[in-house]
């Protein structure tokens, strides 16, 4: 019998916000959030930051405002 051990998927992570007890996600902390932005300019899966349901809606439209206020850009170059 052959067992398929795949550590990647045992890997507990926890969420950014609420290891370091910040109480919200800022959109005017462009450096912050370029950390849950893929090269494309793209948000990043909750899989892929690892993290909480709650932080991550509050990282989508802080980006997204971002955004909006010319703070990030849509696309990459």
């Amino acid at each position: 019998m052959i067992t398929n051990t795949n550590d990647k998927k045992n890997i507990d992570r926890k969420c950014l916000y609420c290891t370091n007890n910040k109480l919200a996600v800022d959109y005017k902390d462009v450096l912050g959030l370029r950390r849950f932005v893929s090269s494309y300019m793209k948000i990043a899966p909750r899989r892929r930051s690892g993290l909480c349901a709650k932080h991550q809606r509050q990282v989508a439209t802080a980006v997204k405002r971002a955004r909006q206020a010319s703070l990030m850009a849509f696309t990459s170059k």
